[in-house]
């Protein structure tokens, strides 16, 4: 149960940065740097949608994904369609990396140490998701911050996995 839920707040979320990307009045205001939010909108989006490719669809799910985390901070700016369209691969990515997951690989180590630890799948999947809605967050102030505008709909409790209408 524990790999659907995690799936479906991933997916989640990223809908919802997909709706971010969207709400932006232009494309300019999506790279807009502001004092109070040193990462723009578009950086925070290819940082989300590389770490996922990578730690989910790469590691995980052996897409092939090559990370440039690098790139994701100091490349130059994407189009909006360009952003949407790395979201949905990435929302892509996820899916079936996790669709395919069992649930036995959880308690399994990740394969890979990070900052010199070892944790299990599980707790990997867990972070991974909270730094999703992190910097998804983040993505929603820069938007109000800079752009101004309202709510892109976060957080729907009828995406949980195990919602049901009454």
């Amino acid at each position: 149960m524990i790999i659907e839920s995690v799936a479906a707040l991933m997916a989640r979320e990223l809908d919802t940065l997909a709706r971010e990307v969207e709400a932006y009045p232009d494309e300019a205001a999506i790279w807009t740097v502001h004092p109070a939010a040193p990462n723009s909108g578009g950086v925070l989006t290819r940082h989300l949608c590389g770490n996922l490719q990578h730690f989910v669809g790469a590691v995980l799910g052996r897409t092939g994904y090559q990370r440039d985390r690098e790139a994701e901070f100091r490349a130059p700016p994407a189009t909006r369609a360009e952003l949407l369209a790395e979201i949905g691969r990435t929302r892509g990515a996820v899916a079936t990396t996790l669709a395919g997951l069992a649930p036995a690989r959880l308690a399994e180590p990740y394969p890979q140490a990070l900052a010199g630890q070892r944790f299990t799948t599980g707790d990997f999947l867990l972070h991974l998701a909270t730094h999703l809605a992190y910097h998804l967050g983040q993505v929603d102030y820069h938007r109000r911050l800079t752009a101004g505008g309202g709510t892109a709909k976060a957080m729907a409790i009828p995406e949980l996995a195990s919602a049901t209408p009454e």
